[in-house]
């Protein structure tokens, strides 16, 4: 089962993704409900879409599939992306010895979400703009301290994530031990639909999905990976995250960029922006097997950004 969200002549809704189309569902069908319902409510929602008027996919605008999630967590599970991209944001050589002992997240703002082919504007500030390849899962019913045997079953279905991020403020962020947070905070694109576990079973390989991803700028391939790579299985963070907090139905949870999914991994290890940074009218792809692909322009920003007010010095704080 996929699905996804849509926009239609100035109507919303939730549809059932086929290879001729899509096939809207009735009206209230929530995401998350009808990917955790039983094989007869499912038949019954697939029943009733499929007497509905079929749309064409180029008729309707992709809506992100959560909007919002009630949270993100962005973990960083591929190695290769660690080694090479820790230079590059915190001029750091290779992986933290730190890294291997647990999994690493972030939050991120369910804000910030956007559709599979929404326009991307330039953050404030930004001058290194860069995409994150990333595989991500939804949540599909609440759980607490849960074991990793347990989290599969919490597993609702599968997405794809292009983490945007304003590397120089994300760096600038994180030499401070915070963040990222102004480098993440304005857009991260969800979609095209959500793919339920069912539908990827001939991906799994033992605990973990197994998918190829890809990324393209302007129509070039710029680098690719599995999921299967992962350090930790999907499993294993859901339970991580879990570990004395809720997650909860909505939730978002995502792998973390793949090997060479972003530009500043090659930055990493050459020593130079090469690629260059997004500029607008860049556009960037990314598929994932068997889930699909989102594509986003990259546009302009805001043409001024407000100044960023200094602290007020405390006198006799001497500075580092």
């Amino acid at each position: 089962m996929r699905l996804a969200a849509y926009e239609h002549h100035g109507h919303t809704g939730l549809a059932l993704v086929e290879p001729d189309g899509l096939y809207p569902l009735a009206p209230g069908t929530d995401l998350v409900h009808l990917l955790m319902a039983t094989p007869a409510k499912r038949m019954e929602a697939i029943a009733w879409a499929e007497r509905s008027d079929k749309l064409r996919l180029g008729d309707v605008r992709l809506l992100a599939p959560l909007r919002p999630p009630p949270s993100m967590r962005d973990f960083v599970t591929f190695e290769r992306h660690v080694e090479g991209v820790s230079r590059a944001v915190e001029g750091k050589p290779g992986v933290p010895d730190g890294w291997y002992a647990h999994p690493t997240f972030c939050f991120m703002s369910p804000y910030a979400v956007i559709g599979a082919h929404d326009p991307v504007p330039v953050p404030a500030g930004c001058e290194l703009l860069d995409y994150e390849l990333e595989l991500a899962v939804v949540i599909g019913r609440d759980g607490r301290d849960l074991t990793p045997e347990q989290a599969a079953g919490h597993i609702a279905g599968y997405t794809i994530m292009n983490d945007w991020s304003a590397r120089d403020v994300q760096s600038r962020e994180m030499k401070l031990g915070l963040g990222p947070a102004k480098g993440k905070d304005f857009a991260t694109t969800l979609g095209p639909w959500v793919v339920s576990t069912d539908a990827l079973a001939p991906y799994l390989r033992d605990d973990r999905m197994d998918l190829e991803m890809t990324v393209e700028l302007n129509g070039t391939p710029m680098g690719s990976d599995r999921s299967g790579n992962m350090a930790w299985s999907f499993p294993e963070l859901i339970a991580y995250a879990s570990r004395s907090a809720w997650v909860r139905a909505g939730d978002v949870i995502a792998s973390g960029t793949c090997a060479s999914g972003a530009l500043a991994e090659a930055w990493g290890r050459s020593g130079r922006h090469d690629p260059p940074p997004l500029r607008p009218g860049d556009v960037v792809t990314m598929t994932i097997e068997g889930i699909g692909s989102i594509s986003n322009e990259v546009v302009a920003g805001p043409a001024e950004a407000s100044p960023i007010v200094p602290a007020r010095r405390r006198q006799g704080v001497a500075a580092s």
